[in-house]
């Protein structure tokens, strides 16, 4: 009896273990020769598939040097907060849900409103307007190169897109 149980739990077990792995994240299709693959999140309330965990977004915060956090929460497409920094002030935060990225609302852009707007073209977006910085981040109004119509939110220092909704 023994015999002919074994194979079998060795069966389900191989097979609760292939069930259990995690999709891999989503990656934005690559649209041209000057374009790199990025991974962003879309508006919602929840998460995406691969993003960091609550835990892991209050480490990058801990690891940016600002202590204190108050009401996290996942809103827009990233992680928002206030936090406590080095001098005691008190500092909006966004930070981004796929990398991490501590992004203050009071640290001036690296990119200019051109600049972005050139990286978000770049990045395969037509028509950008309405670029604005914003408590860390850019954001801008935009059209896919599908057509559709869509917000984004833009590194200041690389102009990559952390997040995206549709408008």
């Amino acid at each position: 009896m023994i015999k002919r149980l074994l194979p079998l739990l060795i069966a389900l077990s191989m097979g609760s273990v292939a069930f259990a792995q995690d999709t891999p994240p989503a990656t934005a299709p690559a649209t041209g020769a000057t374009e790199t693959t990025t991974t962003v999140t879309t508006w919602t309330t929840t998460q995406p598939v691969g993003a960091l965990t609550q835990d892991a977004i209050e480490t990058s915060i801990a690891n940016a040097g600002y202590k204190e956090v108050e009401n996290l929460k996942f809103k827009d497409g990233v992680w928002r907060t206030k936090a406590r920094g080095g001098n005691k002030q008190w500092v909006k935060l966004e930070v981004g849900p796929m990398t991490g990225r501590v992004y203050p609302a009071n640290a001036p852009s690296k990119l200019n409103e051109d600049e972005i707007s050139a990286k978000l073209a770049g990045a395969g977006y037509q028509n950008v307007k309405h670029v604005k910085f914003d408590d860390g981040l850019w954001s801008a109004d935009a059209k896919t190169p599908h057509g559709e119509d869509v917000a984004v939110l833009a590194d200041p220092t690389d102009g990559s897109v952390v997040a995206k909704s549709r408008d």
